[in-house]
């Protein structure tokens, strides 16, 4: 039987990390007939009078005003309007590259979302094949489509078990009893130093915490816009890298990926050396063993 190559996991948050702006911002607030401060205002202001999470608060407000301007409201249109979404520069074929470095490399490379936004809307873009998993909030349809309840709502420190569950590889979100069950860290499908997460701001530093503290990487991307409060990430410890949002080739974004991989590739290969060489002499391997590199 072959041997399951290495595999070195890539999370991204979508807004603002991969596509320019809020996804609801293309073209769902629009068709509303409000401007996407309009509809943030609300939502937000909603929520805080409330005291409702921020993540169903807007949820809500878009079924809401969808209501009030007798708009239909289904999964289909939802994801239609995914359609708009604008990706950065590099964005289409960032996959396919990297995918393809890391095979050289003899590491197999996968790509998870992990996003506040919508589900639905992301699997209307361009790129959401490329995706293993999509974790985003998301609601329940009944039979003709209609959302009917909250599914799934993620907000920003609910992120952090979605990287629980890809590095266990139990991937399905109704399957809790198999995450929190004790599992050998030689045993988990995706080791925290092959990860890497890539996100755009405060709402993702739980997740690059996590990076950092387990011996992955994180890495901020900016547009102009942001770009202060990515450099205080950097200064505060709290991200390995930024850079400008430009997935293109030969980008300084693209090139320290690809020397991410090919460290990350190495490290699995001198972990195996180790490995062969312990089991040569008669040795265990030993559970605080693994993840050296």
């Amino acid at each position: 039987m072959a041997k399951q190559r290495p595999i070195i996991a890539f999370l991204y948050d979508f807004d603002k990390t991969l596509c320019t702006t809020d996804m609801q911002n293309y073209a769902f607030i629009p068709s509303l007939g409000m401007t996407p401060a309009e509809f943030w205002a609300e939502a937000n202001g909603f929520g805080r009078r409330n005291r409702i999470d921020g993540i169903l608060a807007y949820m809500y407000t878009m079924l809401r005003e969808a209501e009030r301007k007798r708009l239909p409201f289904t999964r289909a249109d939802l994801v239609d309007k995914g359609r708009d979404i604008v990706l950065f520069p590099g964005v289409e074929d960032w996959f396919c590259r990297i995918n393809d470095y890391g095979t050289t490399l003899g590491v197999q490379v996968e790509h998870y979302i992990i996003s506040s936004g919508l589900r639905e809307i992301i699997e209307g873009s361009s790129i959401s094949a490329e995706f293993k998993e999509i974790y985003a909030s998301e609601f329940y349809y009944d039979e003709n489509g209609v959302p009917v309840w909250p599914k799934l709502a993620v907000n920003f420190t609910a992120k952090t078990q979605f990287v629980y569950r890809i590095n266990k590889g139990v991937l399905d979100v109704s399957d809790d009893k198999t995450l929190n069950d004790s599992m050998p860290d030689d045993s988990k499908r995706v080791p925290f130093t092959n990860m890497v997460y890539m996100g755009d701001g405060l709402s993702d530093v739980p997740c690059m915490k996590m990076m950092r503290a387990y011996g992955g990487q994180a890495i901020a991307v900016y547009q102009e816009g942001n770009r202060q409060g990515v450099e205080d990430l950097l200064a505060k410890g709290r991200v390995d890298f930024i850079f400008p949002a430009d997935y293109s080739e030969g980008t300084a974004l693209d090139t320290t990926v690809k020397h991410i991989i090919q460290k990350m590739a190495i490290a699995d290969l001198l972990w195996e050396e180790n490995v062969q060489q312990l089991r040569g002499i008669g040795g265990d391997v030993l559970p605080n063993q693994v993840g050296l590199f």
